[in-house]
């Protein structure tokens, strides 16, 4: 499934490493930004998340909350979230529902694992509209972050 910007984006509730229910469309009157990644405890999935942990009051200067997701099991995204000092939710999409609505799963990866988390991310605007789509091929790519400051730089 490709989504479209400018089309409302899809909702879902996760749980998040501390065992609470997350729903997207409860953050209503906030951007959102959904970083998808492939495996916690990776090479390339820690630099991209240890960047927005120091890097996270920007984005919250720009009214944006910030969701890493993983198919990993919420046990193993709390530890990581502890090993790496993570600051923000991560969400445990162990289900690969959410991954999969929003074309960001890849259906074979390294080592016979299929079904992980494709490195993405995406935009939500404070009325629950996509806004930024950018779905990787390679998971050792990282978001630009750049264009993803811009867009909620132009949302502010």
């Amino acid at each position: 499934m490709s989504l479209q910007i400018g089309s409302p984006a899809p909702d879902f509730t996760l749980m998040d490493s501390e065992k609470n229910r997350v729903t997207l469309s409860s953050y209503r009157g906030k951007n959102v930004l959904l970083l998808f990644y492939p495996l916690a405890f990776t090479g390339t999935c820690t630099k991209e998340l240890c960047y927005m942990r120091d890097n996270l009051l920007q984005y919250n200067n720009l009214d944006a909350i910030v969701f890493g997701i993983s198919v990993d099991s919420l046990f193993a995204q709390a530890e990581f979230k502890k090993q790496q000092g993570i600051n923000f939710p991560l969400l445990s999409d162990f289900n690969k529902t959410v991954s999969t609505v929003y074309g960001s799963i890849y259906e074979h990866f390294i080592l016979d694992m299929d079904g992980v988390s494709r490195r993405s991310a995406f935009i939500i605007d404070k009325s629950g509209v996509l806004r930024y789509a950018e779905v990787l091929e390679s998971a050792s790519e990282l978001p630009d972050f750049n264009s993803i400051l811009k867009c909620l730089n132009d949302l502010k």
